[in-house]
């Protein structure tokens, strides 16, 4: 069961437009995969409806009164889920070393780039970045690590197949993890995983051999 989700001031800026392509995707595709977060932004989408409705259009009373708010959402739930019907074909397909995943939706524009790597770890850049924010597709083959690190920034994963493990917990697909400079980990999984990361900020290394990476960090992130 997904047990870490984007924080409702999040959900709400998601919304109402105010993110980032790069968090705007890992919200989408986070709500994509967690019943909970969608419930939420439908309720927000609702919200926002009814205030735009009270104070921009200056409904009369009567008029107001008579809306059926319920009903439109479910209409427009209604749509989106013929839509997803309808484009679940067309969802990005990503394949990485013997391997073959199929993408939320939110990355079917996106994850058409090349893997770089070394070891166990590859990434693919997606064309998301914006300012300082990074964007990329990380997968991890089973068995594999992330050295221990902290973060000079923001970290943002949302886990999409698979599963790994911190010092903090155990992860499931849909799993929208928050981190900064107040954590240390070493990630980890014994299956392999894939994994959507958004970082505005080098992680900087804090054991072994991995430490000489941290003066060219800011070029590698």
């Amino acid at each position: 069961m997904i047990k870490f989700h984007p924080k409702d001031e999040m959900l709400a800026q998601h919304v109402n437009g105010q993110l980032h392509l790069a968090l705007a995707t890992a919200v989408s595709a986070h709500c994509e995969l967690c019943a909970i977060c969608r419930e939420k932004v439908a309720k927000i989408t609702e919200q926002q409806a009814q205030s735009s409705f009270n104070t921009d259009l200056h409904v009369a009373d009567n008029d107001y009164a008579s809306i059926d708010f319920s009903a439109m959402l479910n209409q427009i739930t209604s749509l989106d889920a013929v839509q997803t019907e309808a484009t679940v074909n067309s969802r990005a397909l990503v394949q990485i070393k013997g391997k073959q995943y199929t993408l939320p939706r939110a990355f079917a524009k996106q994850a058409n780039q090349s893997w770089s790597g070394f070891g166990k770890i590859s990434r693919m850049r997606l064309d998301a970045d914006e300012g300082h924010a990074r964007a990329s597709l990380l997968h991890i083959d089973a068995n594999g690590e992330i050295p221990e690190h902290t973060h000079t920034g923001r970290e943002i994963t949302l886990l999409l197949e698979g599963h790994f493990e911190d010092e903090f917990s155990r992860y499931v697909p849909g799993d929208f993890i928050e981190l900064d400079a107040d954590h240390q980990h070493s990630p980890k999984t014994l299956d392999g995983c894939l994994c959507y990361t958004v970082v505005d900020a080098a992680l900087h290394f804090t054991k072994g051999i991995s430490k000489i990476l941290n003066p060219i960090g800011e070029l590698i992130y």
